[in-house]
């Protein structure tokens, strides 16, 4: 799911980022090789504050400077993880057990790629996705990237 980079940073930052209250959701690194954008998902119990989030701006800053993973210049977000939250983690699967969420491995598993449907079970190996057309068993190791669907009632 993550690249080498990316989990790196991860390892990098989530001692921290525990100390702190804070769970590194997801890291993304993405534009060009010269001047990267890192994008870090951050969450917390109860949400994420604007206080949350401009402190945990300014200590993963700090600690990128002194990692320094990119030559040169690159830009760091860090956001809450929206109403779509990305899952990563078999611990974010089971947590979100029975919610909607969309599922997209790296080849064809059952004759697609692409699963949206309702997260069954999840543990160490695989997630089980329930949708319009059976039931699903995706081992981790084929996901590539996963997201709850976000739902807005009124």
């Amino acid at each position: 799911m993550l690249t080498k980079k990316e989990q790196s940073l991860i390892d990098a930052l989530e001692p921290t980022a525990a100390q702190n209250g804070i769970e590194i959701v997801t890291i993304e690194v993405i534009g060009s090789k010269k001047a990267p954008v890192i994008r870090i998902y951050i969450d917390a119990e109860g949400g994420v504050s604007f206080q949350e989030l401009s402190g945990a701006q300014e200590w993963i800053g700090a600690m990128l400077d002194r990692i320094d993973p990119f030559p040169g210049a690159y830009t760091l977000e860090v956001s809450s993880p929206g109403i779509d939250r990305p899952l990563r983690t078999p611990e974010h699967f089971q947590r979100f057990c029975g919610e909607e969420a969309h599922v997209r491995t790296v080849r064809p598993l059952d004759g697609t790629s692409s699963f949206k449907g309702t997260l069954a079970s999840a543990d160490g190996d695989s997630v089980v996705i329930e949708t319009e057309h059976g039931t699903h068993t995706i081992p981790f190791s084929e996901i590539k990237r996963a997201n709850v669907i976000g739902k807005i009632e009124f």
